[in-house]
């Protein structure tokens, strides 16, 4: 065998180019790899630490222990049993569901008449929608709390918790914004098979529209979980109330402030939205590409 050769045989096998480019490109990644682990570790501390202090007493909270404590049973029994958050739970479930159906609904009514039908003042109507959106309930809530509390008399109801929020102006222009831009043949060959406008909607429209209303569907939901002022304001009855009023009755119990129950409600008050956004992912992240699935 000659010299030659048994040099070849004993050579190190080649790495393919992409195994090659990978480890030239190692060193410049893992900077930015770090920096991004510890931005996501800083992020999620907090999350991390309230469900640490959740399974804690006071003692434990006080001794500044970062390890998961054997209080867990206890907290959950003061907080669904003692301060009832089951009951401001479904309160708040039942409100959201309803504000986010009935916004959705109108949003898809609105969008369509926009889009679809000719009527005197088209413009005028849709810009005064537009303005809507420049006006947050904060600026409206002392005349709403008027209407809604004195001349109805809905105080302490459902009806004072979804009524005054099941039109959206954010939807309606959504809604607006995607038909826009969906083919007029559409429209035309719908019309030319007898179809009304509402199985127009209900046939064409809403098929190719999941996305939409799945990323308007997170975005209400949401917004309507989290509502704190108004139903503040407007709901007096306990039995009646939503949890992130109900959370401040955690604040402290029969034995004084406790940070364990506290911070198990707002865990355990997280996860609906927190599930509806991992169901609605997909619809929420490509919903608003208005134009990627036409």
């Amino acid at each position: 065998m000659s010299s030659e050769s048994l040099s070849q045989d004993l050579s190190l096998p080649v790495a393919p180019p992409r195994a090659r480019a990978l480890v030239r490109l190692l060193p410049k990644r893992l900077g930015a790899h770090i920096f991004l682990s510890v931005a996501c570790l800083i992020i999620g501390f907090p999350l991390i630490y309230a469900i640490i202090v959740s399974t804690q007493t006071n003692a434990d909270v006080f001794a500044y222990r970062f390890t998961f404590g054997s209080a867990l049973a206890d907290n959950f029994n003061t907080v669904m049993n003692t301060r009832n958050l089951g009951t401001y739970m479904f309160n708040t479930v039942f409100t959201a569901v309803a504000v986010t159906v009935g916004k959705t609904i109108l949003s898809l009514l609105a969008g369509l008449a926009f889009v679809y039908f000719k009527f005197p003042g088209k413009w005028l109507v849709f810009g005064f929608v537009l303005i809507t959106l420049m006006m947050p309930t904060e600026v409206l809530i002392i005349a709403l709390l008027r209407f809604v509390v004195i001349d109805l008399g809905w105080g302490s109801t459902y009806q004072a918790l979804i009524v005054p929020f099941i039109a959206s102006a954010t939807g309606t222009f959504l809604f607006r914004q995607h038909f826009a831009n969906i083919p007029a043949e559409l429209s035309e060959a719908a019309q030319l098979d007898g179809a009304t406008p509402l199985q127009f909607l209900w046939r064409v429209l809403i098929p190719i529209s999941w996305n939409t209303i799945g990323a308007l569907a997170v975005i209400q939901f949401v917004y309507v979980w989290n509502m704190y002022l108004w139903p503040r304001l407007v709901i007096t009855d306990s039995a009646r109330q939503v949890v992130q009023v109900g959370l401040q009755s955690l604040i402290s119990t029969d034995t004084g402030l406790t940070y364990g129950p506290l911070m198990l409600g707002a865990v355990i008050a997280s996860l609906p939205p927190v599930i509806v956004f991992v169901l609605l992912q997909k619809q929420f992240m490509s919903g608003f590409a208005l134009g990627r699935d036409k």
